[in-house]
């Protein structure tokens, strides 16, 4: 049956106008994105079989133009609309952690780098430069490496604090692994850019490694 037969309080649409976005499932939320379904299947089977497929929203958002376009029903404009809402979600993100000084906003701060680093397949070191209330003045991915991991440049990451007039940093890091736990490898980095940047009265706020799950924060740990 297709949707637009069923009970006004069953359709997706109708039911978030009602209730709002909370009371929907995933599989209806992405249902009112898909709009229509195909030959055999209404928008929210589709979405039922994207998810399974996919295993999760996390898993479509991150799909590949190749991976979606494979599925019935879906094509580049799909693709294009699914990247256009990541995008908009890390700059509201961005935004809300704009709003106040990240000290005041953990959560703020953890969502947005989680958004950006979470589900890269390379390792990226990126800083987080603050003024001296603490607030963003910019966020700069610095160093790509390997799933195994990459090589950061205290004397280059002096340089940009400096060019941002950054009065405080905070550090962020991904493990492609999920495994959040920070390596001796993690603790010794921060050290040597903590004493590089003490040479140029820069502080070291924090370091986070973003793995599957949440962050692990280094200065929560006594690390920093």
């Amino acid at each position: 049956m297709p949707v637009n037969d069923w009970p006004s309080s069953e359709r997706p649409r109708e039911k978030l106008l009602a209730l709002g976005a909370d009371a929907l499932s995933e599989a209806e939320l992405l249902a009112i994105f898909l709009r229509a379904g195909i030959p055999g299947k209404t928008c929210v089977d589709l979405a039922r079989d994207l998810l399974k497929r996919f295993r999760g929203l996390r898993g479509i958002l991150g799909a590949s133009r190749h991976e979606l376009c494979r599925i019935k029903g879906l094509g580049p404009a799909t693709y294009a609309e699914l990247q256009a809402i990541l995008e908009i979600a890390r700059r509201h993100l961005k935004e809300t952690l704009e709003r106040g000084p990240p000290l005041q906003h953990p959560r703020a701060t953890r969502d947005f780098l989680k958004a950006h680093l979470r589900d890269l397949p390379h390792e990226v070191f990126a800083c987080l430069y603050l003024d001296n209330r603490h607030r963003v003045i910019a966020f700069a991915e610095m160093f790509r490496g390997t799933i195994d991991g990459t090589s950061v440049y205290p004397r280059e990451v002096v340089k940009a604090a400096l060019s941002h007039n950054a009065a405080a940093i905070i550090f962020a890091h991904n493990h492609p692994s999920g495994i959040a736990e920070p390596s001796r490898a993690d603790e010794l980095i921060t050290r040597r850019l903590k004493q590089a940047l003490e040479l140029v009265e820069i502080r070291v706020v924090d370091h986070f490694i973003v793995g599957d799950g949440d962050c692990v924060s280094l200065a929560e740990r006594g690390l920093v």
